[in-house]
């Protein structure tokens, strides 16, 4: 057995040792990602260093660039691993925080559950059906009590609607007439008039006359129908 399984093991068949809360391990699981991020850095500071180191070499010093590359080589396998590392340590994280949700959901419904059989405790079934019973019958007579009010209103009040429209015709026919007759008949005043002086009168033909006064008597039938629409309106 390898030395990391043997490490595991002995990890896993110690009683003493409590398992750590979720919240605990996500923190040292951040912890080591902060870690190895800032190995990664250092990492990628070193193969620059040793490829600048083997370039300045060249051709002078090849054994001295030689060296250079193969570090640079180490620094890259290490920044592999790291990554890879990191890739799992993600992936891990984000299974124990998942984790960690489905338990605070689990626990959240468990705790509602709880809840909610507390709370139907206190209820019977046949006593709801009775009470929805009872409602209903409650329900029912108030309707027939309001039909039986609409039918008493409706008994007294039976007028029939056609004689009602035909007075309200004759009404509105007499309060016509009557604007029509004060139109056409202006009041006469009280006073006499004053006199005025003859006038010489001019010979007008009757012809002109007729059609002045034909003129005059259409101008007050225009005036009578104006004045008609403007009332009904």
């Amino acid at each position: 057995m390898s030395k990391l399984g043997k490490f595991f093991k002995g990890g896993g068949s110690s009683k003493s040792r409590a398992a750590p809360s979720p919240q605990e391990a996500l923190a040292r699981l951040r912890e080591t990602e902060e870690m190895l991020a800032k190995k990664q850095e250092y990492l990628e500071n070193r193969i620059q260093r040793e490829l600048s180191l083997a370039k300045k070499h060249g051709t002078q010093n090849k054994r001295a660039a030689l060296q250079a590359l193969k570090r640079k080589k180490r620094f890259e396998k290490q920044l592999t691993q790291i990554d890879g590392t990191l890739s799992t340590i993600e992936f891990q994280r984000e299974a124990l925080e998942n984790s960690h949700t489905n338990a605070e959901v689990l626990r959240n419904m468990g705790f509602a559950a709880r809840a909610m059989k507390a709370a139907h405790e206190n209820m019977d079934l046949n006593k709801i059906d009775d009470l929805m019973q009872e409602i209903t019958e409650q329900q029912d007579i108030a309707q027939e009590i309001s039909e039986a009010f609409s039918q008493r209103v409706g008994f007294v009040d039976g007028f029939d609607e056609d004689e009602l429209l035909a007075e309200l015709e004759e009404l509105e026919q007499e309060e016509l007439n009557k604007k029509m007759t004060n139109m056409r008949l202006p009041s006469v005043p009280s006073s006499s008039l004053p006199t005025q002086p003859e006038r010489k009168t001019s010979r007008v033909p009757t012809a002109h006359r007729s059609r002045a006064a034909s003129s005059r008597r259409t101008g007050e039938e225009e005036d009578d129908i104006k004045q008609l629409a403007a009332w009904a309106t």
